[in-house]
């Protein structure tokens, strides 16, 4: 069974999120979305709000689990029996970075590989960050995020 690990902060889960999902449900037997417990970014919402509002717009997937995580992504692929991590790419911008870090997962684990999802084209200026940054300013967020975290970020804010 070929398990993918789609790791992020996920703060709030956009669209774009979903997307790539959708994308690896299809790739991998099982996808587990890893949730990223990262303290230090000051996310809106805690590690069991993002895991619970995930876990609520992932119900249509059958092969795709919400986790938890902390520490390197490497060891929590090891600890999950994952052999694919998934990430998305944006932008030229997001492959540098990227691109580093699946270098040196594999120099830290070289049977596991890193595959890169181009987003779609309609969700390629679309971040966790820039959906806060917007409703904050009560600006609309429709078609941005899944409707029950529109919800979530307007009773958070």
């Amino acid at each position: 069974m070929k398990i993918g690990i789609y790791p992020g902060s996920f703060d709030p889960i956009t669209n774009g999120h979903l997307d790539i999902i959708d994308r690896a449900s299809r790739i991998c037997d099982k996808v587990i979305v890893g949730v990223l417990d990262n303290p230090s970014k000051n996310p809106m919402f805690t590690l069991e709000e993002r895991v619970a509002l995930i876990k609520e717009v992932i119900k249509p997937y059958d092969n795709v689990e919400v986790d938890s995580f902390s520490g390197l992504l490497i060891e929590y692929a090891g600890q999950i029996d994952a052999s694919v991590i998934i990430k998305g790419l944006r932008a030229v911008s997001d492959f540098e970075y990227e691109f580093q870090m699946a270098l040196m997962n594999r120099k830290l684990c070289p049977d596991v590989e890193t595959i890169f999802l181009m987003t779609s084209s309609k969700f390629s200026y679309l971040s966790s960050s820039l959906v806060k940054e917007v409703a904050r300013f009560g600006g609309c967020i429709e078609g941005l995020v899944p409707q029950p975290i529109i919800k979530a970020i307007f009773k958070k804010l």
